[in-house]
């Protein structure tokens, strides 16, 4: 009997898991298992792009995996028990059960704000590509309404939350729907995570692009035409984006495994969950600390990172290998402002801005450089690899036979 690795996800950070493990974990030894929900790779952090109106590039999950002796189920994963290694899933079959030996973790995260009143009925968000198309057409039918009335106003979006997700989209739109009238609604100062020159450089940003920013500002709850405010401020909306966060989803937590009060898995330095040693996570599903002490914040690079680490320590337990550790690093945050500007922010080792930044198209280049690597590296996850396969540290039929032997034997 083959070890079954079962990787739950197939984003960023589980694309590229799979497919490593697949490059250097010998066949013989070891089956795995992509379960996705949708049967193409999705661009995360390009879907306020894709609201706006640009096609973005979803290449086929089939593909992907083309020849690496992956097996891929599309399905939505609806819950876990690790105490009998099962994994439930639905789909256009009726779904059922797969069973793992190792799980990897990776099923992300989705928009928060679900306890605010409203939000889940009429806010729209930019989390998953479903959606984001769905903005998008509702961009387009503001959009649309504009040019019948004659005068130009295709109606108001609000976009509350002035994270990365937030500047990125309320930008985004400004640029690419000049029609709409696009604010930026933000609990604090804008960009109050960003050093004083890059906060200098958003502002001036929005105002070229006719964004108008809402400081200070916190929603209480979201009707269908308008958002109630903290003071009793009411803002007309046609179309209100949730960007306050993410958070994931109950699954984990429902399965039993350790969590925190966020519900991300708590892991050791290897990724491995500390309540059930058979299980991995990785990208937004965990709960892990930096190089720096501080708990890892939820991003592309952060995927990466404990990507990378998880495979280390998923080959090296199962191959009886010494178990690298991989930097676990929180160096910048790249920000689109449209498709012509941008910032680059460097970020300190006590996760905090550093007084220098790179702004305007150079940093648009940047941050264009790290989307296609991140599509690059997640399309062909066994580019670069050593094409030797490591054999498990045993023989998994030798294993599966002592287990019958000892399992018929009486007790003493």
């Amino acid at each position: 009997m083959k070890h079954r690795i079962v990787v739950l996800g197939a984003g960023y950070a589980g694309a590229y898991v799979a497919g490593n493990l697949a490059r250097r974990l010998s066949p013989a030894d070891t089956e795995i298992t992509v379960v996705n929900a949708a049967p193409d790779f999705v661009q995360r952090q390009r879907l306020n792009q894709l609201a706006a109106g640009r096609e973005i590039e979803a290449p086929k999950l089939a593909d992907v995996f083309a020849g690496t002796g992956i097996r891929l189920r599309v399905a939505l994963v609806t819950a876990i028990d690790p105490e009998r290694r099962i994994v439930a899933v639905a789909d256009a079959d009726g779904g059922g059960e797969v069973g793992y030996d190792t799980l990897l973790y990776a099923l992300g995260s989705r928009a928060a704000g679900q306890s605010v009143p409203g939000v889940a009925e009429h806010a729209f968000n930019v989390a998953d590509r479903p959606s984001a198309l769905r903005l998008r057409e509702r961009l387009d039918e503001l959009d649309g309404r504009g040019d019948l009335d004659g005068r130009g106003g295709g109606g108001r979006v609000l976009v509350v939350g002035d994270g990365l997700t937030g500047i990125e989209t309320a930008t985004e739109l400004a640029e690419s729907r000049p029609g709409l009238s696009v604010a930026l609604l933000a609990r604090g100062e804008l960009g109050a995570r960003l050093s004083a020159g890059a906060r200098g450089h958003l502002r001036r940003a929005c105002d070229r692009l006719g964004v108008t920013v809402l400081e200070h500002t916190e929603v209480e709850a979201v009707e269908a035409a308008q958002v109630r405010c903290a003071g009793g401020t009411v803002l007309a909306s046609d179309a209100t984006v949730w960007t306050a966060g993410f958070a994931v989803g109950p699954i984990a937590a429902a399965g039993g495994l350790e969590v925190t009060g966020t519900g991300q898995i708590v892991v050791d330095r290897s990724m491995r969950s500390v309540s059930h040693p058979d299980v991995y996570a990785v990208g937004d599903s965990v709960h892990t600390l930096g190089d720096n002490g501080l708990p890892l914040p939820m991003n592309c690079g952060s995927a990466g990172y404990t990507g990378r680490q998880a495979i280390e320590a998923i080959v090296g337990r199962l191959t009886g290998r010494e178990i690298a550790n991989i930097k676990l690093v929180y160096r910048y945050n790249a920000i689109s402002l449209g498709r012509r500007d941008g910032i680059l922010q460097l970020i300190d080792d006590a996760a905090q801005a550093r007084p220098t930044y790179m702004g305007g198209r150079k940093a648009v280049r940047v941050k264009a450089g790290i989307q296609r690597g991140a599509l690059w590296g997640t399309s062909h996850p066994t580019f670069g690899l050593p094409r030797r396969r490591r054999r498990l540290a045993f023989a998994p039929d030798a294993v599966a036979e002592q287990a019958a032997v000892s399992a018929e034997k009486p007790a003493a």
